[in-house]
């Protein structure tokens, strides 16, 4: 459904004009980030915030973004805003924009310059509105990536795959070693992503880009996209024996080596950093499943509901400036997993996994994701279907591609 803002003034009336240095405050920061990768990352933008004689008060919301985020539009509509909130790059943000709820950052970002610093561009363009910027980008997550349990293959007596096809041809292997070959939670956003990697790695980035930024509802139901939804029906076999819910509960069974692996985007690498392993020795991770190396420029970016309150005022402006200082930058992003937004940090300390994304990104082998090109409603529907289409076996491939098709007809 689609959020109505029938209450936007809420006694908001014009930004506040952007200060000198903020004064010591507590500011309240709300986010989803509460697995053990994700809190650890978290904490560091947290110790950021609190050198500039602040206070992060932190306001995590368990779940994942699906729960967290009707909660978060809920209280900034409903007069009740937290001084900074974390969104996924894109669009689920544009209506508070729109209504007048969400604090305009323009004079900040062209005092810092972040037009300079903010690498790739189309990253502060998701932050952009009609020419003002409303959001600090603060990380490139990118879904495209295959987490593989080294030794769940040792085990089954397989070498570990090189891409997506060796992995489905290994699944029997595993399935005869008491693994489950592919784990995928019970949330809906997870089905929805694995197949939206799948339809960039078996269709292809043009394949991807036809359906979900150009919406040709044809195509989408034509041979190419068949071609992944058969790829999506190997995925559900391999997945049937999951039985966890949370993405991380998933990302566990890899680690222990009771899955062979998962696809979920690289903020999986922070479980794994927790659990003390390590890239290359104890699971191996293949970007775009082996097949098709790119990066989706997706990840997380803070908004800054607009406030009454002149002190909290100031301690949004020393937030934003802290998410983006080079050390902060750097401590979050090898923690989260993720890329850095910046492109003049070194990032020496990177492992393997983070090195293969860096290599891309700096090719430039990138592209936006549903996120950027597809509203809320066309996401909700589309996590709806997959859901439903790993859940239920004996929904066929036809079925599910006609339904797709329909919902890419209706995207906006």
């Amino acid at each position: 459904m689609r959020y109505q803002f029938m209450t936007a003034a809420l006694a908001v009336t014009t930004a506040l004009p952007f200060a000198g240095p903020a004064a010591a405050t507590d500011l309240e920061v709300t986010h989803w980030w509460t697995s053990g990768g994700e809190a650890a990352a978290v904490a560091e933008f947290a110790k950021a915030f609190d050198a500039t004689g602040n206070h992060w008060v932190d306001g995590a919301i368990a779940g994942s973004g699906g729960t967290a985020r009707p909660i978060m539009i809920s209280r900034i509509t409903g007069g009740d805003p937290m001084g900074a909130t974390q969104f996924n790059h894109g669009r689920q943000a544009e209506e508070l924009v729109q209504a007048g709820l969400m604090r305009d950052l323009t004079d900040l970002a062209a005092r810092d310059k972040w037009a300079e610093i903010v690498q790739p561009k189309s990253l502060l363009d998701g932050c952009t509105l009609d020419g003002k910027i409303y959001c600090v980008p603060v990380n490139i997550h990118s879904w495209q990536w295959l987490w593989l349990s080294n030794a769940a293959f040792e085990k089954a007596g397989v070498p570990v795959p090189k891409n997506w096809n060796e992995y489905v041809a290994a699944a029997p292997a595993l399935e005869k070693a008491g693994i489950i070959p592919l784990a995928v939670g019970g949330q809906p956003w997870q089905s929805s992503g694995a197949f939206d990697v799948l339809l960039t790695a078996v269709g292809g980035t043009d394949t991807f880009l036809k359906v979900y930024r150009d919406k040709d509802a044809e195509f989408a139901a034509g041979p190419e996209v068949a071609k992944v939804f058969k790829a999506a029906d190997d995925a559900r076999k391999m997945a049937k024996n999951t039985n966890v819910q949370d993405w991380n509960q998933a990302t566990n069974l890899v680690i222990s080596g009771k899955a062979g692996g998962q696809i979920m985007g690289d903020w999986a690498q922070g479980e794994f950093q927790v659990a003390g392993q390590t890239a290359g020795k104890d699971y191996t991770c293949l970007p775009g499943l082996g097949l098709n190396e790119v990066i989706a420029t997706g990840g997380d970016a803070f908004y800054f509901p607009l406030l009454q309150d002149a002190e909290k005022s100031k301690a949004q402006e020393a937030l934003a400036e802290a998410l983006l200082d080079p050390k902060t930058q750097v401590a979050f992003n090898l923690k989260k997993g993720s890329l850095p937004v910046r492109g003049d940090i070194d990032l020496k300390a990177a492992n393997d996994c983070m090195k293969k994304g860096l290599d891309i990104l700096a090719k430039g082998s990138v592209m936006p994701w549903t996120d950027q090109l597809l509203s809320q409603d066309t996401q909700k529907q589309k996590e709806d279907l997959f859901s439903e289409f790993f859940a239920k076996p004996d929904m066929t491939v036809e079925e599910a591609q006609k339904r797709f098709a329909d919902i890419v007809a209706s995207a906006d």
